[in-house]
C-alpha cells in the first residue's frame, strides 16, 4: 500500500518550503492564493506553524489539513520563546506525530526585535534542538543579528547528532554560507535574492552547489521584485526560481528538479528508511 504523503511529495512541482499561510493577510483569500500557487507550477507548500505561538502550536496543521497540497511544521519562534511552558514540549513532542508534520521551526534566535529575552531565545532553542534530534527530524532555523550565537547553539547542540535542515530566508554572504553547509544545512533563498542590492547573497548562492538549496517565500513577507513593498504569496516563488537560474546559469527546470529533490530527500529520507 503506497504512502500518501510520499505520492504527494512525488508529483511535487516546485516545492514552497516556507509560508505563513495562517496569516491573518490571506484571511478570506486562502483558497484562491493556494490555487495561484498550483497554477504556477507549484505542487507543494509547506505552512510554517509557530503562528501566534504557545499554546497555539497548530496553526500550520489546520493549514495542512485544510489543503491537500500544504503540509506543515511546529514549532516556537523566537519572537515567542516567552511565551513556552512546560507544557509546550509535551505538546510539540505529541504534534510533531501528526503525518503532514514535516519539520521542527521556524526556530533560532532574533536579537534584532528581542521580543523574547536572549537567554529565554536560547534556552527555547536549545530545546527545540534537542527534540528534533530525539525526534530525528530536520529543522528550519531563523537568525536575525545573532548569526555566531545561532551557530554556537548548533555546534554545542546538533552538530553530529541532527538530521539536517534549512536556514530559513539565508541572507548571508559567502562565510556564512559555507558555515551553513558545514553544518549539515540547505540554505532556504527567497525574494531577498531578487533585491537590486543583495549582491552578497547572489555571490552567496553562485557559490553554493545547487543541491544545498531549497525555494521558498516566507509569505506573506518580504516579496521579489516586481512585488516589493507589498504582500507576498507563494505563487510569488517563481519569481525568486528564474533569479536563481538566473545566478547559476541553468535552465529553469533544472532549478525545479534539483531544489525540490533537495526538499524531499531531507525531509523523506528518514521517513523512507524506516518504513
Amino acid at each position: 500500500m503506497g504512502n500518501p504523503i510520499r505520492d504527494r511529495a512525488m508529483t511535487a512541482g516546485f516545492i514552497e518550503t516556507h509560508c505563513h499561510l495562517d496569516d491573518g493577510q490571506f484571511e478570506g483569500e486562502r483558497d484562491k492564493v493556494v490555487e495561484r500557487a498550483l497554477e504556477v507550477g507549484i505542487g507543494m507548500l509547506v505552512s510554517i506553524g509557530t503562528g501566534d505561538g504557545p499554546p497555539d502550536l497548530e496553526a500550520g496543521i489546520r493549514m495542512a489539513e485544510a489543503y491537500a497540497p500544504v503540509y506543515a511544521s511546529v514549532g516556537v519562534h523566537p519572537h515567542d520563546a516567552a511565551k513556552a511552558t512546560a507544557e509546550t514540549w509535551a505538546a510539540l513532542r505529541d504534534l510533531a506525530g501528526h503525518p503532514k508534520v514535516l519539520h521542527l521551526g521556524e526556530m533560532g534566535l532574533d536579537f534584532h526585535y528581542d521580543f523574547s529575552p536572549r537567554e529565554v531565545q536560547k534556552e527555547v532553542f536549545q530545546r527545540q534542538l534537542e527534540l528534533a534530534a530525539e525526534l530525528e527530524l530536520p529543522i528550519a532555523i531563523h537568525t536575525r543579528e545573532a548569526w555566531r550565537e545561532t551557530v554556537d547553539c548548533l555546534r554545542e547542540v546538533w552538530a553530529g547528532a541532527g538530521s539536517g535542515g534549512i536556514f530559513h530566508c539565508f541572507s548571508g554572504g559567502k562565510a556564512e554560507a559555507e558555515e551553513a553547509l558545514a553544518l549539515g544545512f540547505h540554505l532556504g533563498i527567497g525574494g531577498v535574492l531578487t533585491f537590486p542590492r543583495a549582491e552578497a547573497l547572489r555571490d552567496a548562492v553562485a557559490a553554493t552547489p545547487l543541491n544545498r538549496i531549497v525555494l521558498e517565500t516566507d509569505a506573506p513577507y518580504l516579496a521579489p521584485a516586481p512585488f516589493r513593498g507589498k504582500r507576498n504569496e507563494p505563487a510569488h516563488l517563481i519569481h525568486t526560481a528564474r533569479k536563481l537560474a538566473e545566478v547559476k546559469g541553468v535552465p529553469l527546470e533544472t532549478v525545479r528538479e534539483t531544489t525540490a529533490g533537495n526538499f524531499l530527500e531531507m525531509v523523506f529520507a528518514r521517513k523512507l528508511a524506516n518504513q
